[in-house]
């Protein structure tokens, strides 16, 4: 099927992996429709008693939420809030967690406890189905009155503000609606803050840590398993009987991973001189295990946020209420985050261990895995590299979650700090892939010393790498290796059911 019924079923992470990776089109379910266009009548009569305040609707914002507004300005008051939150800077936001904001947004709003004109919901779909993406930029977000700076950005386009990628280049607002035949959208009460109001930005960067994040843990016990092979490590540290003993899911997970790689290995059936290999080698269970946890428990927090409604104020059409809440603070997404930084992080740290051993001219192999090494330094700077960028990654774990902020004159006076939690993740888990990446090149070149032949698996997996990455024999260029491994990795199909 090439499109997803928005209001039609629950998110799970294979049904927005889908979305993302299959370019599947958005629809919105008629039940969904129904339900939006309650909302918004039932908001309409309401506001028409003007002796009730409703925060955001018919008040100021943050801190000003005590100054009434009159009801000609109600829509002025909507567009307003849009173009003066719309205050991001820094990087750009990439391509790919934008549409994942949105859709996340369409979601939300489609569940009708938030009074948005049909309308509106409609266009952000058509953006979604016609890869209209807005640019949005990195930091501006708190993490608590929603993510208030990147999606307001999101939002400009409904207005005809901002700018937006299209058709591969970047351009006004105004011009891509004249192209497309579409008029701006007239905000009416209320949707300038529903908009606004939510933790998508953070969700966005959540669902795709946690998707990059699974695609990872596979590719360190794989690749965890061509270093084993390449220093000629024992395998009967990944037996069942070992695990059982301590089942933990992800460590019975990863061993049962490296035992399917090394099957009928002829390196495994040598005879070895070493009891022991270290820890790095022989503990890949346990360590790759724990993140393989850390993401299931990150996984269960996210699938309850992406299926929630976390605007403010929230409307109840059949109970005949308003009510102001504080949905929008990014606290479990916030600590969510920081742990699995921690987690993908560790699969970077033991994954340069194994690269040290490897160039450490150890178990007959070569120092730094080049023949005629002095001459050749060959992979004796790669390391270094890995190891940079595991330093890197030990700072950017420093929890964002345990930091808060006043705003908004004392009325904000606790934020999450989930933004900084999530473009820190998302920085993590791109230098782990770098320094797995890293870690292939050496183990790839181990192996081409050994004489015997490793599990049919693994020789598979070196001849496709080494269609892109050859032996390295005499020194060259390395950071064109490095950048070619990690393309090798991020192509790299890897069927969804193994990880």
């Amino acid at each position: 099927m090439d499109r997803f019924i928005i209001g039609k079923e629950k998110l799970t992470i294979s049904n927005i992996r889908n979305i993302l990776f299959q370019n599947k089109k958005l629809h919105l379910d008629i039940n969904a429709k129904k339900i939006i266009s309650e909302s918004r009548n039932f908001l309409n009569k309401k506001i028409q008693e003007p002796e009730v305040p409703f925060y955001g609707i018919n008040t100021g914002f943050g801190s000003l939420c005590n100054t009434t507004i009159e009801e000609k300005d109600l829509e002025s008051l909507q567009r307003n809030l849009v173009l003066s939150h719309a205050c991001g800077t820094g990087d750009l936001v990439p391509k790919e967690i934008i549409k994942i904001m949105m859709f996340l947004k369409i979601e939300a709003l489609s569940k009708g406890y938030s009074s948005v004109q049909l309308i509106t919901v409609e266009r952000l779909i058509e953006m979604f189905n016609n890869d209209i993406i807005p640019l949005i930029y990195q930091q501006g977000s708190l993490g608590a009155s929603g993510d208030l700076a990147p999606l307001a950005h999101m939002s400009l386009f409904l207005i005809g503000e901002g700018k937006v990628y299209y058709n591969d280049k970047v351009k006004d607002s105004s011009k891509v609606l004249k192209e497309m035949n579409w008029q701006p959208i007239k905000l009416q009460s209320k949707e300038g803050l529903a908009l606004l109001n939510g933790t998508q930005f953070m969700s966005a960067y959540g669902i795709w840590s946690i998707i990059k994040s699974k695609k990872l843990s596979y590719l360190a016990d794989m690749i965890g398993a061509l270093s084993l092979e390449g220093f000629d490590g024992r395998g009967e540290c990944f037996d069942e009987l070992i695990h059982q003993l301590r089942p933990h899911k992800g460590q019975l997970k990863t061993a049962e991973n490296i035992r399917d790689f090394l099957s009928e290995s002829s390196i495994q059936k040598n005879d070895k001189k070493h009891v022991q290999d270290p820890y790095s080698f022989r503990c890949i269970p346990q360590v790759h295990g724990a993140t393989k946890d850390v993401i299931d428990h990150v996984l269960d927090i996210f699938l309850v946020e992406v299926n929630s409604v976390t605007d403010n104020p929230n409307v109840f059409t059949k109970e005949d209420k308003i009510i102001s809440g504080g949905n929008f603070h990014g606290q479990p997404l916030a600590m969510a985050m920081d742990y699995l930084a921690i987690a993908v992080a560790e699969l970077g740290s033991i994954s340069e261990r194994r690269t040290y051993h490897l160039i450490s001219g150890q178990r007959g192999l070569p120092s730094f895995l080049v023949a005629n090494s002095g001459l050749n330094s060959g992979l004796m700077i790669p390391q270094y590299t890995a190891a940079s960028i595991v330093s890197q990654n030990k700072q950017l774990c420093t929890p964002a979650s345990v930091d808060s902020i006043v705003s908004s004159n004392g009325q904000e006076d606790h934020v999450s700090m989930g933004a900084n939690a999530a473009t820190k993740l998302f920085k993590v888990i791109e230098n782990t892939e770098r320094i797995l990446a890293i870690e292939l090149f050496n183990a790839s070149q181990a192996l081409f010393f050994r004489k015997q032949k490793s599990s049919d698996f693994i020789e598979n997996i070196l001849e496709i790498y080494r269609k892109d990455v050859s032996i390295v024999k005499k020194d060259r260029l390395l950071y064109i290796d490095i950048d070619k491994s990690v393309s090798f990795l991020q192509n790299l199909s890897i069927d969804e059911p193994l990880i």
